[in-house]
């Protein structure tokens, strides 16, 4: 079982973000808490989780640097009980927010491993994807990571942006290779709806040329394994790769997803109906064609790969293609993708009549 909560609070909105995120409603930060701890204590129930059954927590966003560690603690309470021995607990956070205070508050409550949404080094691309923190304060905030305790540190770069250029890029990287992270995740900036960057789609730019080159730079560069499309490390993220095997999990708060078994919960979006009724979740009912895609996409965009046995006999006599044509590998009843990059074209390939 994993556990996920969402906090919906930012400093700033960036350009290129559709996540359910805030940067006017402050005010409404302890009320939000209480919510989620009262959706968190429904749920434990609602998937009848077991004491130490739960090997890992994400608390992603928005922002969770934004939020005191004071206010994390009833939630920390209440899920510490299901936690199993060294179970993960992952934080992300802002650079121009994760104070060295806030680091050492969270890492007392528990947490044990930091995420930066770092994004660039580059003063320029900060600015154009309107970033609030700057390169200084990057390097400052992971440095000040490794000062408080933490061992497992990983950062975002993002990629793919209209002011890239292979020098921008491997100075990022160059960069990232001098701090005390053992993992970093690259993703491709892509133009959502409802964001600004939805009215210059021109500010996306990837090209697989470049992209292949990045991916061999950040192995070359920190000497990390990709582990997924998107992951790179010398350690791999428990709940990345929860979510890969296709593991049940607990969306706690507004915007977040739960799924156990064949069914998918979507808890109020709209913060303020969130906090008057957390309880109020929809329903989505996973057929077995659903899920039997969702894990071979799933599978083939990671190390975990996929079951043989869910495949039909026609989907078995594609997979002999794919294999013949070395584009794919089996081993241990299993078989998994040799380039993530092409993900995509694999699952299309095997699901279509």
């Amino acid at each position: 079982m994993l556990l996920y909560i969402h906090i919906p609070f930012c400093d700033s909105k960036c350009h290129y973000c559709s996540f359910n995120s805030y940067v006017d409603k402050f005010n409404l930060k302890t009320s939000y808490m209480y919510a989620l701890n009262e959706q968190l204590i429904s749920d434990i129930k609602k998937f009848k989780v077991k004491k130490n059954s739960v090997k890992s927590v994400f608390i992603g966003g928005g922002t969770p640097s934004t939020i005191n560690p004071t206010l994390y603690l009833k939630i920390f309470e209440t899920f510490f009980p299901f936690l199993k021995e060294n179970a993960e607990i992952t934080i992300e956070a802002n650079p121009n927010s994760a104070t060295k205070d806030w680091l050492e508050g969270m890492k007392n409550l528990g947490v044990n491993r930091i995420s930066f949404g770092v994004q660039s080094f580059d003063e320029k691309k900060l600015k154009l994807l309107n970033r609030a923190h700057s390169k200084n304060q990057a390097l400052k905030a992971v440095e000040n990571a490794k000062e408080v305790g933490f061992k497992n540190i990983s950062i975002d770069l993002i990629y793919g942006v209209s002011c890239d250029s292979k020098e921008l890029l491997k100075n990022d990287i160059e960069l990232a290779s001098k701090l005390p992270i053992n993992h970093l995740s690259a993703y491709a900036l892509t133009i959502e709806e409802n964001t600004p960057f939805e009215k210059t789609p021109q500010v996306a730019k990837e090209e697989l040329e470049t992209t292949k080159w990045l991916f061999k730079i950040i192995k070359e560069k920190l000497n990390f394994n990709q582990y997924e499309i998107s992951n790179f490390g010398n350690y791999k993220s428990i709940h990345n790769l929860g979510y890969w095997k296709y593991d049940n999990y607990m969306g706690i708060g507004s915007g977040a997803v739960g799924k156990l078994k064949n069914k998918r919960f979507y808890p109020i979006i709209d913060i303020e109906k969130y906090i008057k009724n957390p309880l109020l979740i929809k329903e989505e009912i996973l057929t077995q064609e659903d899920i039997k895609f969702e894990k071979i996409f799933l599978g083939l965009r990671s190390e975990i790969g996929v079951e043989l046995d869910i495949l039909s006999k026609n989907e078995l006599k594609k997979l002999q293609i794919l294999n013949n044509e070395k584009k794919i590998y089996i081993k241990n009843n299993r078989f998994f993708n040799k380039d993530f990059l092409v993900t995509d074209e694999l699952a299309l390939f095997l699901s279509s009549n």
